[in-house]
């Protein structure tokens, strides 16, 4: 089906188009970007006219190795397809006033990058799924280390050699699998088959080896020290790439690649993994709480939401599966306006520090109240997207066969009370109190109030009416 590789073609010959366009880059690479939010919405309507049907296609690739340009789109994947068909075009709209060095690079390296995230979600072959992880991160490298602040060199190495050697991990691992299978192919059914058959022991090895590159990227704990650095430094673009879209790399790939293909090295291990969870939970809601940077406040609160995904992932009850897709979806709406937020007060007041911040509701109340709304819906406030997808992961961990599934609870629901320690206190510092500051702060722009807008009908809509998306999974 054409539809599922224009995901693919469309960003990617945008982003080429973008590389040579100069001052025009933004207009081509905003153009692209609204082609694949229109063409995620024919999506998105074939699944409600067809409820529980997976578009497939599938040509021939590289035949003599057994691999093949296969696409599918099952309900998680077209849930992701329109989260990042979504959020491009906010990222570009948002940025459109603020200039920025080498547009036509920038520009050019984030639509490859989409180009990429898209080939992820969709990918039906191992083989093409590693290339398309590839090559949705190494736009990212150079992103990373090209445009932020001061530090990046050194905080993209680290990160490069965190995401290298997970990639490598997984290399070997899919290599390993590829020769166990008895066709030699990378086709998701073979694998499937083939993973589903190996021995306990095999499978436990299997498991670690691709869980390891997953848990890096997603980022969990304790595989997390690269990212509250990436996120402080990089600009804020491509932040939102890494925190609102990469992370789903990683719990998506879990999702297809890990639980399915390896079921008995899943199901041993799923008592480690749900530990690292929760312990990544209450691990990064105490260090949220003692920063005073307000990036490194967002970054940390996105490690928690993470570590709830996982523990619900890996729940491994049907509740659970359901709000873990609907709740990487919100996830990614949710942190992608606090990031914009972030950076129209940085742009704003020139600092990110708490202590330096104050008064914004009388200054700027358009972005005070945005704020508060964000951080509802982070905290999973009822009437907001958070707290659906929250209540069914808690539901289905409380269902969940463990049999300390009611001490994960109790652990992580201490992660949401504590979260919305932060979260308020972060809002109470940066809207209310007494200004701290002389300058004389600027009125929210139009596209940037465009952004927060469609962001919080997203967040409103889905908190009053969920099964608008819940009814796409099922």
């Amino acid at each position: 089906m054409l539809l599922l590789f224009s995901f693919i073609l469309v960003p990617f010959i945008f982003g080429v188009l973008s590389f040579f366009s100069g001052s025009n880059a933004k207009r081509i690479a905003l153009t692209g970007s609204c082609i694949s939010l229109v063409l995620s919405l024919c999506l998105i309507t074939q699944f409600c006219e067809h409820p529980g049907q997976e578009l497939q296609h599938s040509v021939s690739w590289i035949p003599a190795i057994g691999a093949s340009l296969s696409l599918s789109a099952g309900a998680a994947a077209a849930i992701l397809v329109l989260l990042t068909a979504i959020i491009f075009p906010l990222i570009f709209i948002a940025q459109w006033k603020r200039p920025i060095e080498n547009p036509s690079r920038f520009y050019g390296l984030m639509l490859l990058s989409q180009a990429g995230l898209m080939g992820v979600f969709l990918a039906h072959d191992l083989l093409l799924f590693y290339f398309f992880w590839e090559l949705a991160l190494i736009p990212v490298y150079f992103l990373c280390s090209l445009w932020g602040g001061e530090k990046r060199i050194r905080v993209t190495f680290k990160f490069f050699i965190y995401t290298f050697l997970g990639s490598l991990i997984m290399l070997a691992a899919i290599i390993w699998l590829y020769i166990q299978t008895p066709t030699r192919s990378f086709d998701y059914a073979t694998i499937l088959q083939t993973g589903q058959s190996l021995s306990f022991g095999m499978q436990q090895i299997f498991f670690w080896m691709l869980f390891i590159a997953f848990a890096i990227k997603m980022p969990l704990f304790p595989f997390h020290t690269w990212q509250p650095d990436t996120y402080e430094q990089s600009a804020t673009p491509v932040t939102i790439v890494l925190s609102a879209i990469m992370v789903k790399m990683g719990l998506f790939a879990a999702y297809k690649w890990l639980l399915p293909v390896l079921p008995e090295g899943a199901a041993y291990w799923s008592q480690t993994v749900m530990i690292l969870s929760v312990t990544g939970i209450i691990y990064a809601s105490l260090l949220a709480m003692v920063q005073s940077d307000l990036k490194r406040i967002v970054a940390y609160s996105s490690i928690a939401h993470v570590g709830l995904m996982s523990l619900g992932l890996f729940a491994d009850t049907p509740v659970a599966t359901n709000g873990f897709i609907f709740q990487m979806f919100n996830h990614g709406i949710n942190i992608t306006g606090m990031w914009l937020i972030v950076s129209m007060i940085e742009d704003r007041y020139k600092t990110r520090d708490l202590k330096a911040l104050g008064g914004m509701s009388g200054a700027a109340p358009a972005i005070a109240i945005s704020l508060v709304i964000m951080a509802f819906a982070s905290i999973g406030l009822p009437l907001t997207n958070g707290f659906i997808g929250e209540f069914m992961l808690f539901l289905g961990v409380f269902q969940s066969a463990n049999p300390n599934h009611i001490a994960f609870m109790v652990i992580a629901g201490l992660g949401i009370i504590l979260g919305a320690i932060y979260t308020l206190n972060m809002v109470q510092k940066v809207a209310y109190g007494t200004a701290k500051t002389t300058l004389q702060i600027e009125k929210i722009r139009p596209g940037e109030l465009f952004c927060l807008v469609i962001i919080i009908v997203i967040i409103i809509v889905l908190g009053v009416y969920p099964k608008l998306l819940l009814g796409l999974i099922g």
